[in-house]
């Protein structure tokens, strides 16, 4: 199956957006839209995040004045820039729309990595996925998003329409030509197109050549990506996480070395890959959740890291049985008189190796064919135990990827039909795998 990744850039609309909400920096004092989206930001717990976004728009803010205590931005941690110090009054506060906050906020940190002259540090690229993540718990907080309907009921004529664009775009045909927008459809335009500024910030921060994806930035991008729902990229990230060349300073200029995407260190944690595939099937993105998994569980890295992970300590166990079965046997060959030492030692010996085998290839079977975990996707007949039990994550995931698009009532399980579910059983098919085996369903046993 074909996996087709959409990886949007910023949108021209919110460029146009951003020229006309500059014009108003020069508006008088703080609007009482952003007095009231910081009490609804106190009484949600929101705080640190509010106070970030000040902070980012503060170089933007000129001669101070005091303030009221219940303005965005009073008290600790509040920057001001001032003019040179000269007599006379000072001049009044200039502020800034929330919505404008939280962009310029976005386009510093980013900023900070993209027109790095050097190899972005971790520590940057942490701060601008930070950056990502307050601003999208931010928006996300249902507390907070009726301030957001407030916002966009109080904006100016022209961006409103601007906004709308894109939701005129996707659903003509459910508004006449010339009607005007609702304020439910502007509010989810306006959410729409800061999820996606959000979205588009952070992968165009680990996508930067010189960025160095390590597994803390790789899981602070699924959790911005998962707070937004936006699965899209996930799969291509994945790859860039194991194949993205390293950058080396060298001489004041930079070059690049490819990666070998096969070693173990290359493999995604599993708890980091099953949030991503969760955020994909909330999202009902079928596409970048077999893309996540083919990603993931599928390479060569994963396996690898899996047999280090779990098939060391059972090999290493098999390795050093006859040094204790040996030991074990010449002891117990001091407990007889019947047969001499050395003929005790080498039965016994033999005895304790045949029950060792025994026992573990017993095991083995059952671990291997064990199948009470399976709902939906079974293998088919013919693939190797050993097989098996190393892709068993894969399975499982496509488990659930099944379990999530079908139905969920177990007696309609079996009906389901579409393209979608058509391709999916192809594809499932194609990996060695059953989906829905006849004879495993309930009542056809």
């Amino acid at each position: 199956m074909q996996r087709h990744v959409t990886i949007s850039g910023a949108s021209p609309v919110c460029q146009i957006c951003e020229a006309i909400f500059s014009r108003r920096l020069h508006s008088a004092p703080v609007s009482r839209i952003a007095i009231s989206a910081q009490s609804g930001a106190l009484r949600s717990g929101r705080i640190p995040a509010k106070r970030l976004l000040v902070a980012a728009a503060a170089p933007f803010r000129t001669a101070a004045k005091p303030r009221a205590a219940g303005e965005i931005g009073s008290g600790e941690h509040a920057r001001e820039l001032h003019h040179p110090a000269q007599p006379g009054p000072a001049v009044a506060s200039q502020e800034l729309s929330s919505v404008t906050n939280m962009i310029t906020y976005l386009e510093n940190s980013k900023s900070k990595v993209l027109n790095h002259r050097k190899v972005p540090s971790e520590a940057d690229v942490s701060a601008a996925l930070q950056a990502c993540r307050i601003v999208a718990d931010y928006i996300m907080d249902e507390a907070v998003q009726p301030q957001i309907a407030h916002m966009v009921s109080e904006m100016d004529s022209t961006a409103s329409n601007l906004l709308s664009l894109d939701t005129t775009r996707r659903s003509p045909e459910l508004r006449a030509p010339n009607s005007p927008k609702t304020p439910a459809e502007s509010i989810s335009a306006q959410l729409r197109l800061l999820i996606d500024r959000i979205s588009d910030t952070a992968y165009a921060v680990l996508a930067h050549p010189p960025v160095f994806i390590t597994p803390g930035l790789l899981r602070q991008y699924v959790d911005v990506q998962a707070r937004l729902s936006r699965p899209e990229t996930l799969p291509k990230v994945f790859q860039l996480y194991a194949s993205k060349p390293m950058a080396r300073e060298a001489a004041g200029s930079l070059s690049y070395v490819d990666q070998n995407p096969d070693k173990i260190a290359n493999a995604i944690e599993p708890g980091v890959v099953e949030k991503a595939l969760d955020t994909a099937i909330g999202a009902k993105n079928l596409d970048a959740a077999v893309g996540i998994v083919e990603s993931s569980y599928t390479t060569k890295a994963f396996v690898r890291s899996k047999l280090v992970r779990q098939a060391m300590l059972p090999v290493g166990a098999f390795a050093a049985t006859p040094l204790a079965a040996y030991a074990l046997a010449t002891n117990f060959s001091g407990l007889q008189n019947s047969m001499d030492s050395a003929t005790a030692t080498n039965v016994a010996f033999a005895g304790i190796l045949a029950y060792v085998a025994f026992t573990a290839s017993i095991g083995v079977v059952a671990l291997t064919t064990a199948n009470d975990q399976m709902k939906r996707v079974t293998w088919a007949p013919g693939v190797p135990l050993r097989h098996r039990w190393i892709r068993e994550e894969e399975r499982a995931a496509l488990d659930k990827i099944a379990c999530a698009w079908g139905f969920q009532e177990k007696w309609r399980q079996g009906e389901e039909e579409g393209p979608e579910w058509n391709i999916l059983r192809e594809y499932i098919a194609g990996k060695g795998m059953v989906l829905d085996r006849t004879e495993l369903m309930p009542g056809m046993e």
